[in-house]
């Protein structure tokens, strides 16, 4: 009598946002709308029922730009739900790609766990005939069920590319290949539903939050800026300011005296750069210049483009962190 001893596949939880991966044409509107459930995606998925018991939940069907900090939070508690249960294996989000990167990295700054999260959406509608959803959300399965990637934080794959949460950004409005760590490069790769693993996230930071400030704006800074949206963000009770500067951290004199004036309120005002690739440095001396405003209590943020250093304040003052602790949060690199 031969005995077959039974594998246990692994259970993973799918916790559906919306996006384009849920999106079709509908001609009552004249345009692409959220319209699928989680179960007609899941369908539209090859070998879903092979690689994994899947548990989804319906979170919402939210176009990318229409998701916000506080929903963002709320998606954590229940990632957080999900990886707190011994029988999930793995955590999955759908999410549209304008802001999938911000979502993924509050999930990577607030969910506290070593099952790996994967956060994943499309580039295509469910109506175009290459419609890259249920593959990416396929690869987001075989990821998500890989013990090699506990502890390595939120992941975001799409095209077969898997990036660190911390580090990636969307970088092309049409492109499948739209994700990309620019200044490190990806963690990971999936081709043909192999997995190949080149190294961890070069820097993560968790943080326990209880609620979140509702008001820390993001400013870019270009040629012949003032400081009065700035004066008025004050005046209007901004909890915190992230300001994109020029090269490796520089900006108008106006824009610098306004900062000024922030810090001496005790507002934390974090500096990066409005370059995509590089790290900012107090070096240059003259009127608005890093080192002025790295002397003055600006904050740097290593290896940080804005929208991240604006989520990841928000999550700081969300901790109660103190003005230098989360100097020292973004300082890292230093």
């Amino acid at each position: 009598m031969t005995f077959h001893k039974r594998i246990m596949k692994p259970r993973i939880a799918i916790i559906f946002t919306g996006g384009t991966i849920a999106m079709k044409l509908d001609v009552g509107f004249g345009g692409i709308v959220p319209s699928l459930s989680a179960t007609q995606i899941l369908d539209a998925v090859p070998m879903v029922d092979e690689l994994a018991e899947i548990e989804a939940h319906e979170f919402g069907r939210y176009p990318g730009p229409h998701m916000t900090p506080q929903l963002m939070f709320k998606l954590s508690q229940k990632a957080t739900e999900f990886a707190n249960r011994d029988d999930i294996d793995g955590i999955i989000v759908t999410h549209g790609t304008d802001t999938l990167e911000e979502t993924a990295f509050f999930l990577d700054c607030t969910v506290k766990t070593d099952k790996p999260i994967v956060v994943v959406g499309a580039m295509r509608n469910s109506s175009e005939p290459d419609w890259d959803g249920p593959r990416n959300l396929r690869d987001a399965i075989i990821i998500a069920s890989n013990p090699g990637f506990r502890g390595m934080g939120t992941l975001v794959c799409l095209s077969d590319v898997i990036n660190a949460a911390s580090e990636v950004s969307k970088t092309d409005t049409n492109e499948l290949n739209t994700f990309a760590s620019f200044d490190f490069g990806p963690v990971a790769r999936i081709i043909n539903q192999k997995l190949t693993i080149y190294r961890s996230p070069l820097h993560r930071e968790q943080f326990s939050i209880t609620s979140l400030p509702s008001f820390v704006p993001l400013f870019k800074c270009y040629s012949g800026m003032d400081g009065e949206l700035i004066r008025m963000s004050v005046e209007r009770g901004a909890r915190g300011i992230v300001i994109e500067a020029f090269g490796v951290g520089n900006v108008p004199p106006p824009v610098y005296y306004a900062l000024l004036d922030a810090i001496a309120k005790g507002i934390p005002v974090v500096l990066v750069s409005r370059c995509p690739v590089g790290r900012i440095e107090h070096v240059y001396a003259y009127e608005g210049a890093g080192k002025g405003l790295h002397d003055a209590g600006v904050i740097f943020a290593d290896y940080m483009n804005g929208q991240k250093a604006r989520i990841k304040l928000m999550v700081a003052l969300g901790a109660g962190y103190s003005l230098e602790q989360i100097r020292h949060s973004f300082e890292w690199a230093e």
